[in-house]
């Protein structure tokens, strides 16, 4: 029988920076996660943007999440030796006189000041793309290398013999008053960060965790780098490799997770208005986000199974999210401190 602290299911962004944080803490973990490879986590671009939305309003908790969202990825990026966390400028179009107002008009608010800019250069994309109105700058924004965190977590909990590959049988749990068994591991507790397929749990199912469809095109474009990502109606984000990440769509009806040509048109008529220089589509991919109607995440142990917990559903800003919350679910299961009401699951649940 092979013991250890915590077992988690699922090693996508949220199990990941769980069992960082947990091992951090000194804690054993055992990671069970199946390989899927249209997992988000997978797929995503990884933008961290302060401020979005028609209206530009500040992202939840900007203030407190960027600090340990930056933090952290550095602190992995020291752990791991790979390079996860890049610092760039969202650059922002703006299509007429009202949104530039509405956009001087952010810049002129205090709270908002660290995060915008009034009059960005456009640089590289001046060259390559259709010019919009105007533009606006979003500072303290980031690109994370996500599927690469994943891959070098995934490496690392190998080494260690920590993680185990399968699709996880909800039928072979049992538990006890002092911790769970799962076939022939003993652990604690158990920890579920299942992403879109914790609809799926037995146990935490019955939580408003809805999917969200996003497809994504990989292109190579001519010319020099830029050093920015550019918001123009879709996002172009300039990749490591040199790349660019496209995307993306957003779908709350949908029959699977496999691409659609739907999906292909939508963001390859976009770009071909946007874009003035050469582009060849190497990858179009699907991915469901764990997304929550209030768009909040999912913390905390089960009511009457405290051998149980979840961690999910950090939806479209995982990347920002993910830290912050994640230090703050294994606060919960090493020292007992309380999560707060508003990422609670039990919020959803009015008899608790």
């Amino acid at each position: 029988m092979n013991k250890t602290d915590f077992i988690i299911v699922g090693q996508g962004i949220a199990g990941t920076l769980l069992a960082h944080f947990l091992q951090k803490a000194g804690r054993s973990v055992l990671v069970i996660d199946d390989g899927y490879e249209r997992a988000s986590s997978k797929v995503a671009a990884g933008i961290i943007n302060p401020v979005t939305g028609r209206h530009y309003v500040k992202s939840w908790m900007i203030d407190e999440l960027l600090p340990a969202a930056r933090s952290t990825y550095r602190e992995l990026e020291s752990e791991l030796g790979v390079p996860l966390y890049r610092e760039m400028n969202v650059l922002r179009a703006l299509f007429s006189h009202g949104e530039e107002n509405d956009w001087l008009a952010r810049c002129a608010d205090p709270a908002y000041q660290p995060y915008l800019t009034a009059n960005p250069e456009p640089g590289i994309y001046s060259a390559v793309t259709e010019p919009a109105f105007r533009y606006g700058g979003i500072r303290e924004s980031a690109q994370v290398n996500v599927p690469l965190l994943v891959r070098a977590y995934r490496q690392k909990l190998e080494l260690e013999g920590a993680l185990i590959q399968e699709v996880f049988d909800y039928a072979a749990l049992e538990w006890f008053e002092d911790g769970v068994r799962y076939k022939a591991i003993e652990a604690g507790k158990i920890l579920f960060c299942e992403g879109a397929k914790g609809a799926q749990n037995p146990w935490f199912g019955h939580l408003p965790l809805q999917g969200n469809k996003g497809e994504v095109l990989h292109i190579q474009m001519a010319g020099q780098a830029p050093g920015q990502i550019l918001k123009h109606r879709i996002f172009i984000v300039p990749l490591p490799a040199g790349d660019y990440w496209i995307g993306s769509t957003s779908d709350n009806r949908f029959e699977d997770d496999l691409p659609t040509a739907k999906g292909r048109d939508y963001l390859e008529n976009h770009l071909r208005n946007l874009v003035t220089v050469p582009f060849e589509i190497r990858e179009h991919r699907a991915a469901l986000r764990p997304t929550v109607k209030d768009r909040r995440p999912l913390l905390g142990m089960h009511p009457e199974y405290p051998q149980l917990g979840i961690f999910n559903g950090l939806g479209t800003k995982g990347t920002s999210l993910g830290p912050y919350w994640a230090q703050a679910m294994a606060d919960l299961l090493i020292q007992g401190r309380p999560i707060p009401v508003q990422v609670d699951h039990c919020r959803f649940n009015p008899d608790v």
